[in-house]
């Protein structure tokens, strides 16, 4: 029997498809790959110490520059653990509108994603299509707090400003366009024979493979298991909302498409009903300006658009967080890439790593 040498190819941390800088260690026997090996951290900014050396409040923007698409919900998670350390009660007002950002920041970043694979797989066009209809979230995001990308707008006691007079109507326009452009997604590329065949059976991982990993949001969803903090945990007014949770059957990189696909239209059904039941009220709770907690320690979670996105915070009694770290979902969610890579070839692992849609910000902190 003729023997081979296996090689090392290192991909990137230059490279188009890697969504940020990362380097992943392929160990190949042709273009074979028989291991996968992601090299992160050449995006560390160290967010977290940063965090121990600001006061809560001041802390909030760090928080956007984490997942930088979906920066409306790094501030949610941020300012639901706090108020859970310092016992703070956030209006029900408050609570609407934050859903209605989360939803609204989901559907940007899956939009992000769905142009991001298509263009990974040399579908350009998919890319200016869904950042064309994206650019109206980020419209309505500039029209309640000023900024387009890292909004600061989610606040420790509920939102920076109530809502301007004109935001319902031209959400609920947006809204109205979501079967429109989704379907358009659709035809340009659900039925294009080049992406189902790089998608369908590729990359497939088990339910048992994706809980030993400890993978959450649409990646373990794809597998087939229904875990969304939004119904298990039911937090903030989730619970009163009408929306189904998305699965899959095979695992694979169609179904992780697949499943943030549907997911745009949950969302946009979850922010149609907080629109409607939008209720009156104060948008930001009384508390002391300097907000020191009592001595003890938090883990609050909640169902960030890539998965479960925890901050643990432990307060010594003073105005600054003695000790933060963040659960990243991307961080997490990049373990299974070696799993995912296994046995395909080399064009395979750039489909792998952009249906896992990590966000490298968020990986490094």
């Amino acid at each position: 029997m003729p023997q081979t040498e296996t090689y090392i190819l290192n991909m990137g941390p230059q490279h188009p498809s890697t969504h940020g800088v990362l380097r992943v260690n392929l160990e190949l026997d042709g273009e074979k790959i028989l291991r996968a090996t992601p090299m992160m951290g050449y995006l560390h900014r160290g967010i977290e110490k940063l965090l121990e050396s600001r006061t809560y409040i001041q802390g909030v923007p760090y928080t956007d520059r984490l997942d930088y698409v979906s920066s409306m919900n790094n501030n949610f998670g941020y300012c639901r653990a706090v108020e859970e350390l310092a016992g703070i009660e956030v209006p029900a007002r408050a609570e609407y509108i934050r859903v209605i950002m989360a939803e609204l920041n989901r559907i940007a970043s899956h939009q992000v994603f769905i142009g991001s694979l298509a263009n990974d797989l040399g579908a350009s066009t998919g890319m200016l299509y869904t950042f064309r209809d994206r650019e109206e979230i980020l419209d309505l995001f500039d029209l309640v707090c000023g900024a387009r990308m890292t909004f600061h707008y989610i606040r420790v006691g509920g939102v920076a400003r109530n809502l301007p007079p004109e935001f319902a109507e031209k959400c609920r326009k947006f809204l109205d366009r979501v079967p429109e452009f989704t379907e358009e997604y659709a035809n340009l590329l659900m039925g294009n024979e080049i992406f189902q065949r790089r998608l369908k059976g590729v990359s497939r991982l088990t339910p048992e493979q994706a809980l030993a990993h400890n993978m959450t949001g649409p990646n373990i969803r794809a597998t087939g298991i229904p875990f969304d903090l939004r119904k298990v945990d039911g937090y903030s007014v989730y619970p009163q909302f009408a929306f189904e949770v998305p699965v899959g059957e095979n695992g694979d990189n169609w179904d992780r498409f697949r499943v943030r696909f549907r997911e745009i239209t949950e969302s946009a059904r979850i922010v149609r009903q907080a629109l409607e039941g939008l209720p009156e009220g104060p948008v930001m709770a009384k508390f002391p300006k300097m907000l020191k907690p009592p001595k003890g320690e938090v883990f609050s979670r909640t169902e960030g658009t890539r998965g479960e996105l925890g901050f643990y915070i432990v307060s010594d009694g003073t105005a600054k967080p003695y000790r933060v770290h963040i659960r990243r979902p991307s961080f997490i969610n990049m373990q299974a890439l070696d799993d995912m890579c296994r046995g395909y070839l080399i064009g395979d692992s750039v489909v792998a790593f952009s249906a896992i849609d990590p966000l490298m910000g968020e990986v490094d902190c």
